[in-house]
């Protein structure tokens, strides 16, 4: 279907961008051009087996996937979302687990530090949040990235 239907019904309703990562979908319009809710029950007649939900801008933010992209004057910024189901529950360091299992969801925070394009004041809140998750999890040392800023380091969790 994305590669015939979906277009057309795209084109058909002046969207302007369409993002898709497995089953969420972000669909980018301009109120004034677009009826989001005549696209969603043409969606929801593509086919009787998929049933699409509509999740609309709050406060000119939206969350997709496990970011909040967030409009304002200067455009587009970002924060990371967590669901409110979220806990901060990660292998904890003593743990029986190799220490390659432990590191993942670290090395995960941190990358994430590293790669989204978050503001200074949204990457320093989720640095502190990383931090927190560390502390609950019973690991002392912290990963280089959470001490030097840009500096990209060994997550190395035995110290």
């Amino acid at each position: 279907m994305e590669g015939t239907t979906i277009p057309k019904l795209l084109s058909k309703h002046n969207i302007k961008e369409y993002f898709r990562y497995v089953d969420d979908i972000i669909l980018v319009h301009i109120d004034k051009l677009t009826n989001i809710h005549v696209v969603l029950d043409e969606f929801n007649n593509l086919t009787p087996k998929l049933k699409f939900t509509l999740e609309e801008e709050q406060n000119n933010q939206i969350n997709f996937l496990d970011f909040t992209i967030i409009k304002n004057h200067k455009g587009l910024s970002f924060d990371i979302y967590r669901k409110p189901t979220t806990t901060d529950i990660i292998i904890p360091k003593v743990s029986c687990h190799p220490n390659e299992q432990k590191i993942s969801a670290i090395r995960y925070y941190c990358d994430r530090l590293l790669t989204y394009r978050l503001t200074p004041e949204n990457r320093e809140k989720e640095k502190e949040t990383v931090k927190q998750i560390l502390v609950n999890n019973k690991y002392n040392a912290l990963p280089g990235i959470l001490e030097h800023k840009g500096k990209k380091q060994n997550y190395n969790t035995k110290t």
